[in-house]
């Protein structure tokens, strides 16, 4: 009997260390799983994680018409260094304009049920002239930024900014700015006012945007990873205001912006995309916070010669300032074929595509040492993009035609690379 028991035993404590080796070894092997799924992640949102700090790979290196070869190290502060507190920075250095740039921030987490962050930042950077953005839009890394390259009107800025990141409800973000910012054009620019001509001029802002997805849902699994289905239509509002007189602010205008996106279809088959952007300025408003339609054209003779790289919703055959608004609209069309099914890791697609352009500006006359026409009449381009060809490039044609369409058959044409690669 005593045999027996003392074989009891020891079976028993066997089959528990067994199952207590397994539940480890299954433990250890889905937190792996997680820290390569959280290393991804991140890596696919454009930081390379460590113990504390995420470097931000945006800043490493970049080319534009200016700034010639920009390159430069910044990143952000992980939960690990603390949930609580994020701390962010960058610096970069151009080698063409010899001039370095930067921005430091903190972030504080205000209240965790609605998500509700405090964000104060110090910028001294360069921005391009005529861009817009929505204080909403999430992070959207490109390990290639194609545009960029071509692009060579840019104003210098030095702004302090204070934010409020605040979620209404899992469909409805919001946040609001306050900002005071120093703008110095790199390029010969008056703007005429009642007081006299500003080549230099001080902005106090404020801006309120609100970002709405009506049938988005979210899933918490218990990586505490969201899993989002149903974000479109995503339809984004902002206001912007600058006050004349506070904080030795210039001048004074309005402007308000709507952005919408919406994806009919599937991403492994037959997709379309629609993106409608519109804006609208009131006031004094000088170039650099004017509207521009995103031209993607260098302002070279031949098609050869600007051939470049295609950007993601650009006008390929508007060249860059060209035109200016201060009010205006835009229209593009996708339509994403289901890809090429040539073997499993070789399948390129093709992608049709229609853009439209309209706008307007009151007083151009204000704008002095620079001119630039108006999108009155309605712009229209439409071709076709062949992606991930080669190693995640392809090729794009576009053609010019209606109100703007050029005498010169070739001036109507661009022929270009596209550039798609996820990491």
């Amino acid at each position: 009997m005593y045999k027996y028991c003392i074989f009891f035993f020891f079976t028993l404590y066997a089959t528990i260390f067994q199952a207590q080796s397994s539940h480890e070894t299954y433990l250890e092997t889905a937190q792996d799983s997680i820290k390569k799924s959280a290393f991804a992640k991140a890596l696919s949102n454009g930081y390379i994680p460590t113990k504390y700090f995420n470097f931000d790979l945006k800043y490493l290196i970049k080319y534009n018409q200016y700034e010639g070869v920009r390159t430069g190290i910044g990143g952000i502060t992980n939960d690990a260094f603390s949930k609580k507190i994020k701390m962010n920075g960058y610096g970069v250095y151009g080698f063409r304009d010899h001039r370095f740039k930067y921005s430091i921030g903190s972030s504080f987490h205000l209240d965790k049920e609605t998500n509700t962050w405090m964000t104060l930042t110090y910028t001294d950077d360069l921005e391009e002239t005529g861009s817009t953005k929505f204080l909403t839009d999430k992070r959207f890394f490109q390990l290639f930024e194609p545009r960029l390259l071509n692009i060579d009107l840019f104003h210098k800025h030095i702004t302090k900014a204070i934010a409020f990141e605040h979620q209404i409800s899992n469909n409805l973000n919001t946040e609001v700015e306050f900002s005071v910012s120093n703008i110095d054009p790199t390029y010969n620019y008056g703007y005429i006012t009642d007081n006299g001509v500003l080549n230099t001029f001080d902005l106090s802002f404020a801006k309120f945007a609100l970002q709405w997805s009506p049938f988005k849902s979210s899933n918490v699994s218990e990586t505490r990873l969201k899993d989002i289905k149903n974000e479109f239509p995503l339809v984004t509002i902002q206001y912007t205001k600058s006050f004349n007189d506070v904080f030795n602010s210039d001048l004074s205008f309005s402007k308000l912006d709507f952005k919408t996106i919406y994806q009919i279809g599937k991403k492994d088959g037959n997709l379309s995309e629609i993106t409608l952007v519109a804006g609208i300025a009131k006031g004094d408003i000088p170039l650099t916070h004017l509207y521009h339609a995103y031209p993607n054209n260098i302002n070279k003779e031949t098609i050869m010669q600007r051939f470049s790289v295609a950007g993601t919703n650009s006008f390929e055959t508007m060249f860059f300032n060209e035109f200016f608004s201060d009010r205006f609209a835009t229209l593009h069309f996708k339509h994403f074929l289901k890809p090429f099914n040539i073997s499993e890791r070789y399948k390129p697609q093709m992608v049709l595509i229609t853009r439209y352009a309209i706008g307007d500006t009151k007083q151009p006359e204000k704008h002095q040492n620079v001119t630039f026409g108006s999108l009155k009449k309605g712009y229209t381009e439409s071709g076709f993009e062949i992606n991930k060809l080669l190693f995640g490039f392809g090729l794009s044609f576009t053609y010019r035609y209606g109100a703007y369409h050029l005498p010169e058959i070739g001036d109507n044409v661009a022929f270009k690379f596209t550039f798609n690669l996820t990491l």
